[in-house]
């Protein structure tokens, strides 16, 4: 039997498999560590579709000559689920309060919520609260949306456009004590919350390098991208809850001896091993 992906032979061996079912089992767990989906299959030139895929994956091997399996990356998946949602917004906006009010469950079933439910939770639940009549406004989930969009098409050149911001928010947050001290409350929750987009952001976009194969190992003498994510966390969670406590000291040194220097050494790491 001859196994092809994207039209191109697959060097793939059947040992124990008896059926297509089991061939796809092993095919599913070698696309995901690739970054890459089944997007279409066909058997014998017979294209299989939602009806007929338990009677194709109930097949014996030995009677098929030929499976041709079509794939689409992550990225491409993700990217297309991003556009289809923004397409969903529009469809939502145009509705009336009635319509409105019955969209979110049918919403729940097309396919790009289902692949976000799966794939992409957090923007599945900001989609579920807007279409459910929650706070998020369809204009602010379209931006936030739009902006994840420009991560995975163009990650590298998102990560670049990061770092005018490094500068700023690592001199806001060695003010951070003063201006928990000085009850200036307003400008201190700013900065906690524009650092926290900002190192949520750069662990996205981590994210994306990963999937489409665009960062690189670190080297010997080098600490693990990982690595440096779980150090930065471990800071973060420190300073939030000495920032709710409102002890200004520790908040001081964490922000200028910790949070700071992990940031600029996680952004530093990840740009590093870009292999853009």
């Amino acid at each position: 039997m001859e196994i092809r992906i994207n039209g191109q032979k697959a060097d793939v061996t059947i040992d124990n498999e008896k059926t297509i079912g089991e061939v796809m089992a092993g095919m599913d767990e070698w696309l995901a560590n690739s970054g890459h989906r089944l997007s279409g299959l066909s058997i014998d030139g017979q294209a299989a579709d939602a009806s007929s895929l338990e009677a194709f994956f109930s097949k014996a091997v030995d009677k098929v000559k030929e499976i041709d399996i079509f794939t689409s990356s992550l990225a491409e998946l993700t990217s297309q689920t991003m556009l289809n949602l923004i397409g969903d917004i529009e469809e939502y906006e145009g509705l009336n309060f009635d319509e409105k009010s019955k969209f979110c469950e049918n919403w729940k079933n097309r396919a790009q919520a289902r692949f976000a439910a799966e794939q992409l939770p957090d923007v599945f639940e900001l989609y579920a609260n807007t279409f459910s009549g929650g706070s998020l406004s369809p204009a602010m989930l379209r931006s936030i949306t739009e902006e994840w969009l420009r991560e995975v098409e163009d990650p590298a050149g998102e990560f670049t456009r990061i770092n005018p911001l490094l500068d700023e928010i690592c001199s806001r947050l060695v003010d951070l004590p003063l201006d928990v001290q000085t009850g200036k409350d307003a400008r201190a929750a700013e900065t906690i919350g524009i650092f926290s987009g900002i190192a949520e952001k750069i662990i996205r976009i981590e994210r994306q390098l990963i999937i489409q194969g665009l960062l690189r190992e670190a080297g010997n003498n080098e600490k693990p991208v990982a690595q440096l994510i779980n150090e930065f966390g471990g800071a973060v969670k420190e300073l939030l809850e000495a920032y709710e406590r409102r002890d200004s000291v520790l908040v001081g040194d964490l922000a200028e001896y910790e949070i700071a220097p992990k940031l600029r050494e996680l952004y530093a790491a990840i740009e590093n091993n870009n292999r853009e």
